[in-house]
């Protein structure tokens, strides 16, 4: 029937042409020629697609402050833009807020990038109102950005929602860009993004850094982001290749983040309260020891209830013949003593979750008694960029060859973790329920589907 179908839509598809044709010839009608073989445009040059105007761009939010009280706002244009301005007030559900718009003058740097120069802008706001919806534009007092959305914190325990991405790095337009879309769709209302690290490839190429930006789009200027350093952020001085690698220019350019107690590491250890949760950033790359001792206070005075810890090199790897030794030797400990509740890493380009756990001997395993008495470790990776999966006896799941993004709900009492793969289904997930004076219930509930491995896989 189908095929019976098919012979006759193509020959009255024929006959419909014939027929056309025969009435352009019976009209005198001159028939369209066929045109030759366009030949391939060349695409359009990187420095085109990617190079500042006096209109902003990569506008994005992070912080350097209080979140119930304070919202950092980063911006680029060209070099013509030498002072710049941000206007804030609270959003309405008409037009007449405009009037009533504060005006506050940006610091501006000018970064000097392998396509030409750049200023970039940023504005700290300052003194506001807990748990409140705000408007705001970027620009130079005629070109403007659009009025866009954020909401401060509350300053009290809410419940809440964030995502954590592991390294995008690779391919970041063709395949991360739906990634982050389908996170954002699968969660309008997470409060922030954690990404853990390698956010780019090649961390001085501007045009990298534009895919990414590309990528995130306007999610960025109303969704704040705490990004974690990874080792592709750590780039040599091509001016001189005997210094050791350190941190791209693009990184304090581009983001307002918080200032370091530890020299050297500003603006990639930090560490914010969010809602009754502790958010802590580490910089995985260098000065581990002077890092666990700020880390041992940071968990001694914690006021929060959930403390959530974010870097790149992951403290268990999970991909074939990687390691980070130093990171767990120097940092585990710590996590250990405080009862850390969930590590989030990236690097390895698999997946991987544990159950949660202590005094782990990477050789022998778990002992029984450290079983579900510590802490959550998550190795993830969001890019395309995949390196085959490594079990060791805590790994609780992993996948292989697979972009994910995770949602975490946190709540007073409980969190719950969503590991989601590229097209929105959910492949892993766990909840955590606090009990006061004694560990946390851990609750599994990875969906029955069964794990995303190389040696699964069907032609």
């Amino acid at each position: 029937m189908n095929s019976t179908r098919i012979f006759v839509c193509t020959l009255f598809a024929a006959l419909h042409v014939a027929v056309a044709h025969e009435r352009v010839a019976s009209q005198g009608l001159p028939e369209t020629p066929k045109p030759a073989e366009a030949k391939p445009r060349p695409l359009p040059d990187e420095k085109d697609l990617h190079r500042p105007g006096r209109t902003p761009d990569r506008i994005i939010l992070t912080w350097n402050g209080d979140p119930s009280t304070s919202q950092a706002v980063n911006w680029r244009t060209d070099s013509s833009v030498e002072r710049a301005v941000a206007e804030l007030t609270i959003a309405e559900g008409g037009s007449l807020f405009e009037k009533k718009a504060l005006r506050f003058p940006a610091a501006t740097e000018r970064l000097d990038s392998d396509l030409g120069t750049a200023h970039y802008h940023s504005v700290t706001f300052q003194g506001l109102t807990p748990a409140t919806k705000y408007i705001y534009r970027v620009g130079d007092g005629e070109v403007w950005s659009e009025w866009i959305h954020f909401r401060s914190a509350s300053c009290e325990p809410e419940p809440f929602s964030f995502i954590y991405f592991g390294d995008a790095q690779n391919d970041i337009k063709r395949h991360w860009s739906r990634v982050i879309r389908e996170a954002y769709s699968d969660a309008p209302r997470a409060r922030f993004m954690i990404h853990a690290g390698d956010l780019v490839n090649n961390s001085r190429k501007d045009a990298e850094w534009g895919e990414w930006f590309q990528a995130g789009g306007w999610m960025n200027a109303m969704v704040p982001s705490v990004p974690a350093v990874g080792n592709h952020e750590y780039t040599k001085d091509p001016k001189n290749d005997k210094l050791p690698a350190s941190v791209s220019p693009h990184w304090r350019a581009q983001f307002t983040l918080s200032p370091s107690a530890i020299a050297g590491l500003d603006e990639t250890c930090y560490s914010l309260d969010y809602q009754g949760a502790r958010i802590i950033c580490l910089n995985s790359n260098e000065k581990l020891v002077e890092q666990a001792e700020w880390l041992e206070v940071q968990l001694r005075n914690n006021p929060s209830t959930w403390t959530v810890i974010a870097f790149h090199h992951p403290i268990f790897s999970a991909a074939k013949s990687r390691d980070n030794p130093r990171v767990r030797s120097e940092w585990k400990s710590v996590f250990d003593k405080y009862r850390v509740d969930l590590v989030l890493t990236g690097h390895d380009h698999t997946y991987a979750r544990s159950r949660p756990t202590r005094e782990i001997n990477v050789a022998s395993g778990l002992n029984k008694r450290s079983i579900d008495s510590g802490t959550v470790y998550v190795v993830s990776v969001s890019g395309p960029k995949a390196y085959g999966a490594e079990r060791y006896p805590f790994t609780q799941r992993i996948a292989e060859d697979t972009q994910l993004y995770q949602i975490i709900h946190v709540h007073p009492t409980h969190l719950l973790y969503e590991a989601k793969m590229a097209n929105g289904e959910l492949y892993d997930s766990f909840e955590l329920r606090k009990r006061p004076g004694d560990i946390n219930e851990f609750i599994e509930r990875a969906p029955a589907i069964p794990e995303r491995l190389r040696s699964n896989a069907t032609p």
